[in-house]
Parts: structure tokens; C-alpha cells; sequence
């Protein structure tokens, strides 16, 4: 049976109360000590206020530990991308906090049901803890470098910093007693507070209502002081990063882009991203280069959000823009639904416009000044809103066209992109009768959309690859270059396509993932998947959501990181005419290059 007794520290007892003194051997009935005892009482030093308060902050209880090491062991299981030794440090910690917390609550539980009070640990319990700690911790960590090895080599990822990984343990140790200080920290204000409360009204009514304030306060804190305080910082420090141009970008002289002559955007509008969307791209040689026959000019328009004052106005200008250079009067018009600060991803669009022999105009807008991974925190509200909003206005502008003279109308987004752009239909026949054709990268497991699409998939299809009505309309692929299923299926129409790697997190990642396990775990894993990712409680959550910062830092093909997977996504979507395989081989080779 598991002991509950806190380890006791130098000079202290082993109890769940570090101020309680065991009774030596000798005395006599409860509150009748013997004279012997007496004198040893009287003559054992007593311990100061301060030493107890250290006492009470340092002390860690027996099941409290087991739950911590085997939670800290878990967690170098393998993820979906490749860890370095600073995020294991990070996740093993945060994994091993929890896990002490666990451990503690089924002491707890325990002793509720036995009916008693915490007691000493038997006098091996210790020792034993010990051992089995370092011989678990060390073969743990070094299954966890094998797979990390395996995670790396089937990923082609070869940076790896061995003195990362041999400080990984220092970092966990240090990030669980950071944790298990704050979680102390909060319950000895609930404790100053319910002891308050006692004054006035009864013990339990000052326990409920203390729990409530201390809970009310720490929310308070987190997610108004500190989060408020850093999205404001954040948004302080990338607004005057929006004022820079990337090397590069150009401001265009040509009528044909937005910030360039006869434009109603302003160059200095457009911010960071805008300026590098509209100054850079294929130019007509270079599209006529890979067809082989005379190419037109793209058009690209964008709107910053230093080019009008709110979303729909923002909209409404880009479009206006748009209009203007002749957009609608190309044959092939694509709708973009930005990331974060306002980027459009160049591998799709160029290979919008080469595949289109330069018949085409994109239009997108800013809603952010913040990076793409903040805003998929902070800025969904925006992101649907952009998305709903700009392609509300190139309908609108769209649909008053005569039937023979509107361009085939397509729709694009990756990652919170593509969450905007769902935002504007209601699902697969609106997307269906609206379009010509859709392309979303990287969704985020929370796109309304997607979620539907994937969780009414048909029969036996699995989630990493779903098949959704027999592919009538909407269909999945981990790599087009390698097919889309259902094979041999009819996909007649509007075409309807999500790209998403089986090692993305940003596809993967869901809170659901604390207490259940999703199916894309349970069934076979995706071609870039270790077999050995399997689902472990509040473990899994973490790792997966410490994949997410570093979701582009792997190559391409992998993680959050699409690049020639648009040749042959738009190329299946599109059905451009006279393309061979030849061809699509060589814009591959282009897009990897960086167009």
C-alpha cells in the first residue's frame, strides 16, 4: 500500500503536518506522558516559526513523488516533431508537477475511504523511492533519445545540441519546483483567506467560499494581468516591426498592385507582410518560362490595417483595389484569408499564378499585427471576421457580374487562414455552389468545418485521412503528390481540399486531448509518425502542445511546413489545362526554391 507521508526534511517529522511531533516510545495514555518523556519533551529543541514555514514549503509527500516520476518517465514518450533537450526539460517538469498533484489526490482519496489520518512512511519507503527513481528516470531518458533519434531521421532534421539534452533534467527539476511552489503559494492564500472568512461565518461555508475567491483571483490574474499584459506588449513590439519591408519586396511600378501607381492603397499602408505579399511573386517572364507561351501579369491587392479603420471598410478598399486593376476581368480570381500579421503563404499563390499563366488576381487583407502562433491564440475572433467579411465583399461584387464574365472564384487559407475562411460558408454545398474550388492548409482542430467534415467521415476511413461522402465534394490528403482518396472515386465540380501532415500539430492539438484519446492516435499513425506515439493522460496534451511553437521549424513536408504540396493540391483543385507531369515535376522545383 502506498504510504502518503511527506518525505521529512533535516530535524522534522514525517507528517502531512510538518509541526506535529511523534511520541516516543514509553508514553503512556493520550495526554498522560510519562515523567521520562516529559523531560525529553522539555529538553528536545523546538523549532522556530521560520523553519516550520521553510518546512512547509519544501516538503514532498511519498505518493506525491511516485505520481510525479511516472508522469516525468512518460513524458519522453515520442510526439509528433523532434524535441530538443530545453522543451523536454519543459515537458517533463510540467508532466512531473502534475503528476505529484495526482499522486497527492489519490493519497488523499485513499485515506477517505480507510478512514484515518496520514501516517509514516515505513522506514525502507524512502531508500526504495530512491532507487527505483534513477534506474526509471535513466532508462526513460534513454528510450526517450532513441526516439527522439527516429523522430529526427524520418524528419531529415539534423540540428540537435547534445548539452540541451544532458541540462533536460536540470530543466524539469526546475520547472517542477517552480510549479509546486505556485501551487503551494495559492493554497496558502486559500488557507490565510478561509481562516479569515471563519470570523464570520462556518468552517465549511469559509472553505467553499475561500476556494471560489483564490480560484476567481488566479483567473483574474492570468488571464487578465498577465495575458492582456503581454498580448499589449506583443502588439506594441510587432506593430513597429509592421513598419518595416522585408528584403526584397519591392513597391511595385505597375497600376496592376496595390501601393503601386493609380492604386487607392497606399504603399506604406500595407505593413510588413503586405509590403513582401505585393512587392515580391512571379513576374511574366518567369511565368512564361514554366509555360512556355506568353504569360500575363498577375494582379495582387491587399489592405493593411493602417489602410482603413475596421474590417469591413479594410474589405471593402482591397476589393475597390481590386476592381480597379481588373481583377474581375481575369479569368481566374483567388480569395486569401491571411495568417496572424497579415502573411499569405508565397508557395500557394505563386503557384496560383503559374498554374493560372498569370490570368489571375489575388486579394487578401490584414487583421493583425501579431505572428501567426499568437494570433491562433489570442485573435480568432479577427481571423473569422476577416475571413467572413473580404470574401462577403468579392461575392457581393462577384455575383453582380454577368454569369459569362465572372472569373472562376477560389478560396485559400493555411493554419488560422484557413479557420477565417471557413467562416464565410456554412458547409460543403455552400462551399460547393460559391466556388470554383477551395485549398486549406494546416486547419487548426478547432475549424468548424473541418471538424464536421472530419467527424462525419464515412465508415473505416481513418481521421488522419479522412473520406467524407464518398469525396463528392470535399476531400483530405496527407501529400497530394501521392493521390487524394477515395481513389477512382467521381469528383466532379467545385472541388473542395485540405492539405494536413500527419505530424502537424496545429491539425492535432485540442484540449480534448487531456482526458481522451483521439482516434488519429489509436489508428495506424501517418507516414511521418513514430509507431510509438501513444495516448497517456495530461502527458500527451503537453507534448503535443509544446509541438506547436516549433510547427515550422522542420523541414519541409512535415509539421506546419507546406511548400510543393500546393503544386499538385491547386493542380487537382484547378484542372488547368495541358499541365503534364513533367510540368508539375518542374514548378515543384521552382516552388522549392522559393518561386
Amino acid at each position: 500500500m502506498a504510504q502518503d507521508t511527506p518525505k521529512p526534511s533535516a530535524g522534522s517529522s514525517s507528517d502531512e503536518h510538518p509541526d506535529a511531533v511523534d511520541r516516543p516510545a514509553g508514553t503512556v495514555e493520550a495526554g498522560q506522558p510519562s515523567a521520562a518523556a516529559g523531560t525529553a519533551a522539555a529538553e528536545r529543541p523546538r523549532s522556530s516559526p521560520k523553519t516550520r514555514k521553510h518546512r512547509k514549503l519544501l516538503f514532498v509527500t511519498l505518493p506525491g513523488c511516485w505520481g510525479a516520476l511516472v508522469l516525468a518517465c512518460l513524458s519522453f514518450t515520442p510526439s509528433l516533431l523532434p524535441r530538443g533537450g530545453l522543451l523536454q526539460g519543459l515537458v517533463c517538469g510540467i508532466s512531473a508537477a502534475i503528476g505529484y498533484g495526482l499522486g497527492v489526490l489519490a493519497a488523499f482519496v485513499w485515506r477517505a475511504f480507510a478512514d484515518r489520518e496520514p501516517r509514516p512512511p515505513r522506514r525502507r519507503a524512502w531508500p526504495a523511492f530512491l532507487v527505483a527513481a534513477l534506474v526509471l528516470f535513466g532508462v526513460s531518458f534513454g528510450f526517450g533519445q532513441y526516439w527522439q533519434h527516429q523522430i529526427r531521421e524520418l524528419m531529415g532534421v539534423r540540428d540537435h545540441s547534445i548539452p540541451l539534452v544532458i541540462a533536460s533534467p536540470f530543466v524539469a527539476a526546475l520547472v517542477f519546483c517552480l510549479l509546486l511552489l505556485t501551487g503551494r503559494g495559492v493554497r496558502g492564500l486559500y488557507r490565510w483567506a478561509a481562516k479569515l472568512l471563519r470570523r464570520w461565518i462556518g468552517p465549511r461555508a469559509a472553505s467553499t467560499v475561500g476556494w471560489i475567491l483564490v480560484a476567481g483571483l488566479v483567473y483574474s490574474i492570468v488571464t487578465g494581468v498577465l495575458l492582456n499584459g503581454f498580448i499589449s506588449a506583443a502588439n506594441e513590439t510587432f506593430s513597429l516591426r509592421d513598419t518595416t519591408t522585408p528584403e526584397g519586396a519591392r513597391q511595385p511600378a505597375t497600376g496592376l498592385r496595390s501601393g503601386g501607381p493609380g492604386s487607392l492603397v497606399p504603399w506604406d499602408s500595407l505593413g510588413r507582410q503586405g509590403r513582401d505579399f505585393i512587392g515580391t511573386g512571379p513576374s511574366p517572364s518567369d511565368i512564361a518560362g514554366f509555360t512556355h507561351r506568353p504569360a500575363t501579369e498577375p494582379i495582387r491587392a491587399y489592405a493593411g490595417l493602417e489602410s482603413s479603420g475596421d474590417t469591413e471598410s479594410r474589405a471593402a478598399l482591397a476589393v475597390a483595389d481590386l476592381s480597379r486593376a481588373g481583377g474581375f476581368q481575369r479569368e481566374n480570381l483567388l480569395v486569401v484569408t491571411t495568417t496572424g500579421s497579415g502573411w499569405v503563404d508565397p508557395a500557394s499563390v505563386d503557384t496560383f499564378e503559374y498554374l493560372s499563366g498569370g490570368d489571375s488576381a489575388i486579394v487578401a487583407i490584414q487583421y493583425s499585427y501579431l505572428p501567426s502562433w499568437i494570433s491562433y491564440l489570442v485573435d480568432q475572433s479577427k481571423a473569422r471576421e476577416a475571413g467572413r467579411e473580404l470574401f462577403d465583399a468579392v461575392y457581393d461584387h462577384w455575383s453582380r457580374l454577368p454569369a459569362d464574365e465572372r472569373p472562376r472564384l477560389f478560396v485559400a487559407g493555411e493554419s488560422l487562414g484557413s479557420f477565417g475562411g471557413e467562416t464565410a460558408f456554412s458547409g460543403e454545398y455552400d462551399l460547393r455552389n460559391r466556388t470554383a474550388g477551395t485549398l486549406f492548409a494546416g486547419p487548426p482542430n478547432f475549424n468548424t468545418l473541418f471538424r464536421e467534415f472530419s467527424d462525419d467521415r464515412d465508415t473505416g476511413s481513418p481521421e488522419v485521412q479522412p473520406v467524407y461522402e464518398n469525396g463528392r465534394t470535399v476531400r483530405f490528403t496527407n501529400d497530394p503528390g501521392t493521390g487524394i482518396p477515395p481513389a477512382g472515386r467521381p469528383w466532379n465540380g467545385s472541388r473542395v481540399l485540405y492539405l494536413m501532415h500527419p505530424s502537424d500539430p496545429i491539425v492535432w492539438w485540442s484540449p480534448r486531448l487531456v482526458l481522451g484519446e483521439p482516434d488519429w492516435i489509436g489508428q495506424a499513425p501517418g507516414r511521418d509518425v513514430l509507431e510509438g506515439m501513444v495516448w497517456i493522460p495530461f502527458v500527451t496534451f503537453w507534448q503535443v502542445t509544446a509541438d506547436l511553437p516549433f510547427a515550422t521549424g522542420v523541414p519541409a513536408g512535415h509539421g506546419h511546413t507546406y511548400t510543393t504540396e500546393y503544386v499538385d493540391g491547386w493542380n487537382a483543385v484547378m484542372r488547368p489545362a495541358g499541365v503534364t507531369d513533367q510540368d508539375l515535376a518542374a514548378l515543384r522545383t521552382i516552388i522549392a526554391a522559393g518561386g
